[in-house]
Formats: structure tokens, sequence, C-alpha cells
């Protein structure tokens, strides 16, 4: 009696064993639940989405202090794209005003590596490069390749404009500058900064700069 108790109580023993076994197996064979439908987005919103990705690649042309100051003080100057007072306002247009003017400047730096292959920056003159600290000096004959020239102008006039296309593509700055824009702006802030930004990189690829400047990827000599 009592072996015929033991085994019952073995035999269910084993039978739970096995359902826990196979209760996984049958988890992953259930019918999946029902799965949540994005939200239908309109033509102006997938025009805007693809355009954001062609234009990331932008801020590359750009000194990186200047986008990454941007990036960090737009949210918050701008809370979140509300500008509830005229200071919010008053202070992206600040921001705006001066990482442009720092993106322009910024094309007339560069830098080298002197004789212990320490990197030293400077600003290009009609004479050459004056370095910024003071603490050396480049030789004449050197001076010379880096001295101010006209197409650091152009490629200063054009880091604003890409500034300017990037900036437009900010969700935060638009909605604090433009917070009902009308029909033809939409479309006009959908397709003036891409315009732009294309242009100015295709320029960027048929007259680049030599300049290793602040911001800017370094020189290897």
């Amino acid at each position: 009696m009592n072996n015929n108790v033991i085994e019952n109580e073995k035999g269910t023993n084993s039978l739970t064993t096995m359902e826990e076994q196979l209760q996984p197996l049958l988890d992953d064979h259930q019918p999946p639940g029902p799965t949540l439908e994005k939200p239908l987005k309109t033509p102006a919103q997938k025009a805007m989405r693809k355009t954001f990705k062609r234009t990331a690649l932008l801020a590359n042309l750009l000194p990186t202090g200047s986008v990454l100051a941007f990036n960090m003080l737009s949210p918050a100057f701008t809370h979140e794209g509300t500008c509830p007072t005229a200071v919010n306002k008053t202070l992206t247009l600040v921001l705006l005003g001066l990482c442009t003017i720092s993106c322009f400047f910024l094309c007339f730096t560069d830098s080298f590596r002197d004789e212990r292959g320490k990197v030293r920056y400077g600003i290009a003159t009609i004479n050459g490069l004056w370095i910024v600290d003071c603490s050396v000096k480049v030789p004449a004959e050197e001076g010379q390749k880096y001295r101010l020239r006209f197409l650091d102008f152009v490629h200063g006039f054009m880091s604003m404009l890409v500034f300017g296309a990037v900036a437009l593509f900010d969700e935060n700055v638009v909605k604090c500058l433009y917070p009902k824009p009308s029909e033809e702006e939409k479309e006009l802030l959908a397709t003036l900064p891409l315009a732009v930004g294309l242009i100015c990189s295709m320029l960027f690829i048929c007259f680049p700069s030599q300049r290793h400047g602040i911001g800017f990827p370094l020189s290897r000599h």
C-alpha cells in the first residue's frame, strides 16, 4: 500500500516537472498579442524626417565647439522649444549670433606642431600665423603658407550659412522663433536649409580648406 502511494507521488512529481519544462516551450508557440500600429505621418513630417537625416552630416563641416555649445544650450535657452517669455527668445537669438560669429572666426585659425610635437594654435594674418600664447614663433618661410587668403573668407561665409541651415533644422529653435508657421513658411523651412546645405557642401568639396584650426581635425604634421 505504501509503495503504491510513493509511486503515485513520484508520478505526480514527474508530471509536474514535465509541465514546468514544457511551459516555456508552450509560451513560445503562443500566438503573439496585438501589435501597436505606428501613427501615420503626414507628407510634411516624412519630408522633414528625411531632410534631418540628409543634413545630419553638415555639422561635420563646422567647428565642433560651436556645434556642441549650440546643441547643449539650445534646449535650455528655448525651454524645449516653448520660449514662454521674451527672455528665452532673446537668449536664443544671442546664442545663434555668437555661434554664427564663432563659426566664421574659427575658419581663420590654424595649427602646427612645434619641434617637440606639441600642437600650437594661431590666427592667420597677412604676414603669417600669429600664435595665441606667443610661446613660439613660426619661421618666416613656414609662416608664409599660413598667411591669410581670400579663400578663408569664403569658408567663413559658407560656415555661417551651414550653421544657419543646422540651426533651422533644430526643432527647439524653429518652435521658438516660428511657433505657428504658415504652410508657406513650413515649406520654406523644409527646403531652404537643405538647398543651402547641399550647395555649401559642394563648394567645400570643390574648394577644401587646408587649415586645421580650433575645433577642426588636427593635422598629422
